[in-house]
């Protein structure tokens, strides 16, 4: 198959980008750094060129301002339009190709921070967007996504959870104080945290371009979402570490601002969609996910 990536230099795009070649697909990177790029691309810049995108089987769309920072008025604006001005800028470029040189599916991310803050209530791909920053960004972003289906092209969201790897994202932010021993339940513990495998992510991208059942929205999380509590002594066993100092939400807004509801915040997201297809993940123990990911 040729497939095009954008965002394909980040922590999961780079990990598609291996699988897709590895199985031995044509694979072109979009991406605003040269030294990464097939095709260089600044996605607010104006439509994506065509000539990365003409005759390709899918398109992988992973590109977008990172979450974990600071959110200062003008990183939440970056946010939100490196997402939704950044895919709309996708879609102009699928647009501007005749309906034969179009991809046949956009395969995009979004997250489970759709949700908002919704305690312990179970949330499947049905259940309705939150209320929060974090939940518009994304709503907005879905839809800019979903826009494609217009032009004749099947769409699959997947809305992600904590991926886990201890290269980058939320794991990687949490190691240093963990292998100090100085880790340990945040906010009282009692949020949960819907989490996945770098691995099992990737399989879920990997068959969201190849299966036509994929389409609308999927929740890209492992089966057992836990609480934060949990989650943290599940990874100080992992370290061999204690893992009892309790972070306080105060504490976290001071550092962060607001994108501290993130992680004083939860969802209890399970992948229903994908587990009712017969898809099988290969890490659902957070155990055995996280030795994977610090190994």
């Amino acid at each position: 198959m040729r497939i095009t990536v954008s965002g394909g230099s980040g922590l999961i795009g780079s990990h598609v980008v291996s699988a897709l070649a590895a199985r031995g697909d044509e694979v072109t990177v979009l991406s605003r750094f040269a030294s990464a790029a097939t095709s260089v691309w600044e996605p607010l810049s104006g439509p994506a060129p065509a000539a990365a995108l003409e005759g390709r089987d899918a398109v992988v769309n992973l590109a977008g301002e990172p979450i974990a920072q600071r959110w200062s008025a003008s990183v939440r604006e970056a946010i939100r339009v490196s997402r939704t001005l950044g895919t709309a800028n996708l879609l102009a470029g699928v647009r501007a190709l005749g309906q034969d040189e179009r991809p046949r599916v956009l395969v995009s991310a979004s997250a489970v921070g759709y949700y908002g803050d919704r305690g312990d209530e179970l949330l499947v791909e049905g259940s309705a967007a939150g209320g929060d920053f974090l939940a518009g960004v994304c709503s907005e972003w879905e839809a800019a996504a979903l826009a494609a289906e217009a032009l004749g092209v099947r769409v699959c969201v997947l809305r992600t959870g904590v991926v886990l790897d201890r290269r980058g994202g939320a794991l990687a932010k949490m190691l240093p104080a963990f292998r100090l021993g100085l880790g340990g339940p945040v906010a009282g513990g009692r949020q949960y945290i819907s989490w996945i495998a770098l691995g099992d992510l990737t399989a879920l991208y990997l068959a969201a371009i190849d299966d036509e059942r994929y389409s609308g929205a999927f929740n890209a999380t492992a089966p057992a979402p836990v609480r934060n509590g949990e989650f943290s002594r599940a990874l100080g066993r992992a370290l061999h570490r204690p893992a009892l100092a309790p972070v306080p939400g105060l504490a976290l807004r001071a550092l962060y601002g607001s994108m501290a509801e993130i992680v004083t915040g939860g969802q209890n997201a399970v992948p229903a969609r994908a587990l009712a297809l017969g898809h099988e993940f290969r890490l659902a123990s957070l155990q055995d996910a996280l030795a994977a990911a610090l190994s």
